[in-house]
């Protein structure tokens, strides 16, 4: 019989809200604080809130002018590069009880550790084990965190989600007896991980509304409703998932694409983001010759602003497959020509790279001219080592400098967002 599992689901609490009043020497529990970019204006999202402003009502995700005005609070700017260095350290404070074999990073603010093995060494209980690298993680970087415990990945990160939000120690513990006594007929049913707003309204109009509607509904209607995604669906209204840690690292995709996208900083017309798209196209051709990948198909996707139109795109078959920016561009423009609206403003731009194979499978068509091939690859292998070494804007292109061209830009960003 398989030993029975413990896993542990870890979250920094309002991670940046709280990395910010850490390096202010201020209590997250005391202080009102958001962190947004304010020169992009009282619209500019908070990325997160100071648990102090989650008492007060203020909602996570909101924008700068959805705070009531009788709060008065600290604007934090974004600082990307600050964040990853404290879940550097809150990494490492994991590796010095647990090896890196037993941990998956979820999210930068979000771990799941199997401490099966390791109760009985540090001659601890779940629950304790969860304090003693809670207390830790807060003695070195002054980050409160909370912790789901479960008897699987799936059970631990809704003890994270739901059970921990209502106990006094911020910890939460589910197994499978404990999920159908406490959790089955919790509703809104979107508190549960994976289950999406178009998911519940599918469900809904099945006339279920709960996980205990999903566990008794006749499973060929799940499976006529949700296709192969009910498989997934019904095990977790059961409580049951039997992927481990370890099963996520030998976990190999069988395909693999890239994809990039970005959210303009203003409305933007046909011409203007047709700028942009060249600039990511651009960008995404150095990451695929980066890491050695060749590419056979495009995909493109473009999004209006307040949703005036419905997204437009779609995919395209290269006629080689390639890395290079002088072969995809064109592909990369008809799609957005062709499918683009003219006369409404965009907002919102995504490209991807499709039937990614290793550069030494490349393959052109018979007119292509090899020798121009060559110069390219060189030229960018020059820019590339030049990027590396003294930053990405090291060297820009004619296009980088046009009105409404962002790379300059997001070249300094980390995730969209300040990068310091």
């Amino acid at each position: 019989m398989e030993k029975q599992r413990t896993y542990l689901c870890i979250d920094m609490k309002c991670f940046f809200a709280s990395c910010e009043c850490a390096m202010r020497g201020l209590n997250p529990f005391e202080t009102n604080l958001v962190v947004a970019d304010e020169s992009r204006g009282k619209g500019a999202i908070c990325l997160a809130i100071s648990p102090k402003m989650k008492a007060l009502g203020v909602k996570n995700r909101c924008r700068l002018y959805e705070i009531p005005q009788n709060i008065e609070y600290i604007i934090a700017k974004p600082r990307m590069q600050k964040y990853i260095e404290y879940a550097a350290d809150i990494y490492s404070c994991y590796l010095d009880y647990i090896s890196k074999d037993d941990i998956h990073v979820y999210s930068i603010d979000e771990s799941f550790l199997d401490v099966t093995d390791y109760l009985k060494l540090y001659h601890k209980t779940p629950v304790e084990m969860a304090k003693m690298l809670i207390n830790e993680i807060a003695k070195r970087t002054h980050i409160p965190a909370t912790c789901g415990i479960g008897t699987n990945l799936y059970l631990a990160k809704i003890a994270l989600d739901i059970t921990a939000k209502k106990a006094k120690d911020h910890i939460g513990y589910l197994d499978e007896e404990l999920y159908k006594k406490d959790l089955w007929t919790h509703q809104p049913i979107t508190d549960f991980w994976q289950i999406s707003y178009g998911t519940q309204r599918r469900l809904a109009r099945m006339g279920i509304l709960d996980m205990k509607g999903v566990a008794e509904c006749p499973e060929e209607l799940l499976y006529k409703a949700f296709g192969i995604n009910a498989e997934l669906l019904i095990d977790h209204a059961k409580g049951k998932e039997s992927c481990t840690i370890a099963d996520i690292k030998k976990y190999k995709s069988k395909s693999k694409s890239l994809s990039f996208s970005q959210i303009l900083f203003e409305d933007y017309t046909f011409d203007k983001a047709r700028i942009v798209l060249k600039e990511m196209v651009l960008n995404g051709t150095e990451e695929l010759a980066r890491a050695h990948f060749s590419a056979n198909s495009i995909y493109l996707s473009v999004g209006y602003s307040k949703d005036c139109h419905e997204t437009t795109g779609g995919s395209m078959r290269l006629n080689a497959t390639t890395n290079l920016y002088s072969h995809i561009i064109d592909f990369f423009l008809e799609l957005f020509d062709n499918t683009t609206d003219k006369n409404s403003l965009i907002r919102r731009l995504a490209i991807g790279f499709g039937s990614l194979c290793d550069s030494d499978c490349e393959g052109y068509d018979l007119f292509t001219d090899f020798d121009m091939v060559d110069k390219e690859k060189k030229s960018v292998s020059a820019v590339l080592d030049i990027k590396d070494k003294f930053g990405k804007n090291a060297i820009v292109r004619a296009m980088d400098l046009e009105e409404g061209a962002t790379a300059m830009i997001r070249n300094k960003l980390i995730g969209g967002h300040n990068g310091e």
